[in-house]
């Protein structure tokens, strides 16, 4: 990485996110260490101005392998156009992909680019419970592979060992930095990363325990092209901007406008938080849930849902819901097939938030990343600026309103994030106030 002076008006950090809430979550990381941060809907047609990181949010996580990695280097491609000084690629904290990417796939692909010969991969978020110790990947007291994510729909997380995994994806050397050498600071990381050069590595697993970790192995990282992890990684490298003299973190870099009109909650992911918040917002709030099967039958569901959120918007906001359990997924799955099942929903959510907009909606609360990238390009948002954090890895947004739209105010949450009462911090936080 270039630390060289630049013009002011450059972006410093360039960031290609794999979904849409992890792009969230990386931005809400960098706004915390004082970095005025957009995030783009894809590639944009125009570039942000007055700001210090640009994070480009692709729907690549589950997409064929090709096709991830030629968004991914289409992203790379911009943002270098833009100026950026280092690049990160962020994918989700609990690593997710398949024997055949994309994780690996897209990481080979961007090194090739930067003609860079090494890089890191890091997904720790010690503030929700994922760390790594040794290789292995823990959420909270448990194992990658016995914490639920081995039952997810479409990326079944079977192996703890970030090692074994990410290697299966790549033909490049994998190695890791384990925990006694990151806990004795930056100098031993640069030393271990030295190491494993002279060996052939070209990614490393680096295990963390503590955000004090992500700090020292961002300082590490300071002279490396290409940066690689879930958004806790990005804890530490805006410090690496301001030593070098670029970066002057700003107490407004999380300032949001105010937004006014009614409020809803989205929810797609079938994650245990998801359901949790569900079960939770029921106790209390009107609900709509959607049948997949119904509406693979042709039943007016989306129509139903409408009818059912004109009765209530007026009073108080409403959740419109297809959380389930795993098991009803799986048996869904089993009828319609993965990518139906999971098309209709998209769809569905989709069609109703563009509706509930047109109809006086403003603030919009989304759970589950394939939703809210479902939803958000539904809504035609092409940026959002970054707000300041509602849970961890989850900030409240603003849409940059183009061609005389509404400005929107947005929570995407991953389905993983966000505590029980999620939904209701994150409507009080948008600027609802009849909760």
């Amino acid at each position: 990485m270039s630390l060289q002076s630049n013009t002011a008006s450059s972006p410093l950090l360039g960031c290609i996110a794999d979904d849409f809430t992890g792009a969230t979550d990386l931005a809400n990381m960098l706004v915390r260490e004082g970095m005025r941060t957009v995030q783009t809907i894809g590639v944009p047609a125009t570039a942000p101005q007055d700001v210090d990181a640009i994070v480009v949010a692709l729907k690549s996580r589950t997409a064929p392998a090709a096709e991830a990695v030629a968004d991914s280097l289409a992203a790379l491609s911009w943002l270098q156009q833009q100026g950026c000084r280092q690049f990160f690629f962020k994918y989700c904290s609990t690593f997710d992909s398949t024997a055949k990417g994309n994780i690996g796939p897209v990481i080979d692909a961007l090194l090739q680019a930067l003609g860079s010969d090494f890089t890191i991969a890091c997904p720790v978020f010690p503030e929700t419970g994922r760390t790594l110790y040794r290789g292995h990947l823990f959420i909270q007291d448990q194992l990658l592979n016995e914490s639920g994510m081995q039952n997810h729909p479409l990326t079944p997380m079977t192996d703890a060992n970030l090692v074994r995994v990410l290697q299966q994806q790549t033909p490049s050397k994998v190695g890791l930095i384990a925990y006694p050498a990151v806990s004795q600071g930056s100098e031993k990381i640069q030393a271990e990363i030295a190491g494993l050069r002279r060996q052939g590595v070209r990614m490393a697993i680096v295990d963390a325990l503590e955000n004090q970790d992500l700090y020292a192995i961002g300082a590490a990282c300071a002279d490396l092209s290409l940066v690689t992890g879930g958004s806790g990684i990005a804890l530490g490298l805006p410090a690496n901007f301001v030593k070098a003299g670029l970066l002057q973190p700003g107490a407004k870099a999380s300032a949001l406008p105010g937004v006014e009109g009614w409020s809803v909650v989205l929810a797609g992911s079938a994650s245990k938080a998801t359901n949790a918040q569900v079960a939770a917002w029921m106790e209390k709030h009107p609900a709509f849930r959607l049948d997949p099967l119904a509406l693979a039958r042709g039943e007016p569901i989306v129509a139903q849902a409408l009818a059912f959120a004109d009765k209530h918007l007026e009073q108080q906001p409403l959740l419109i819901y297809a959380t389930t359990t795993p098991e009803q997924v799986r048996q869904v799955q089993a009828e319609l097939g993965v990518e139906r099942a999971g098309q209709l929903i998209e769809q569905a959510l989709a069609d109703i938030a563009v509706a509930l907009q047109a109809s006086g909606v403003r603030r919009f609360v989304i759970a589950g990343g394939e939703t809210s990238g479902a939803v958000v390009k539904a809504l035609d948002v092409h940026a959002l600026r970054i707000g300041a954090q509602i849970d961890p890895g989850v900030p409240a947004t603003a849409s940059i309103a183009t061609d005389g739209s509404p400005v929107l105010a947005l929570a995407l949450k991953s389905g993983n994030f966000g505590s029980v009462d999620f939904f209701e911090k994150a409507l009080r936080q948008l600027g609802e106030t009849r909760l």
